[in-house]
């Protein structure tokens, strides 16, 4: 079947300007420093040995992370409350609907990220975030403040389902 020019014209006219709608519905993998990506491998790693799936990253959650580190090492505190806000607050501002969800946060004086993540390890209730089954996302976060002081956060999440 042969379209006349014009009619070809317009349909791929049409079929271009959809495609940026497309594209923007769809998020981006988020793409992580050397550090996050160093605490994202260990976690899946641990997580591997339990028999668990993998967590998957999620770009909300990682600019959930990202934030929170950030604002950590900007106040110079290691907290999971920081200017009034809980973690479960952060998350559900950033617009991420959860079912569960949990934070671990962690400090550095310029230690690998290997050191941060087996005081998670050795942390019960870190662990358990680390290996907890309902998991299936996660956002990882790093920042380092001018004392050299670097902050790390991971932000666990499993999105509500639709029904």
């Amino acid at each position: 079947m042969r379209l006349p020019l014009r009619r070809l014209l317009v349909l791929l006219v049409l079929c271009a300007a959809g495609l940026p709608l497309l594209a923007a519905d769809k998020k981006e993998e988020p793409k992580l420093g050397t550090e996050a990506q160093a605490v994202l491998e260990l976690t899946n790693q641990a997580r591997e040995k339990e028999k668990l799936p993998p967590l998957k990253l999620n770009a909300v959650l990682t600019e959930v992370a990202r934030g929170h580190s950030t604002n950590m090492a900007k106040q110079g505190e290691l907290n999971h409350v920081l200017d009034g806000k809980k973690p479960n607050e952060r998350v559900k501002a950033a617009g991420y609907d959860y079912a569960w969800m949990g934070e671990n946060i962690g400090q550095t004086d310029g230690d690998t990220p290997a050191t941060v993540f087996t005081m998670w390890m050795e942390s019960k209730i870190h662990r358990e975030n680390i290996l907890k089954k309902e998991y299936e996302e996660i956002g990882v976060g790093v920042a380092k403040n001018d004392k050299g002081e670097i902050y790390y956060t991971q932000v666990f999440g499993t999105p509500k389902k639709r029904r």
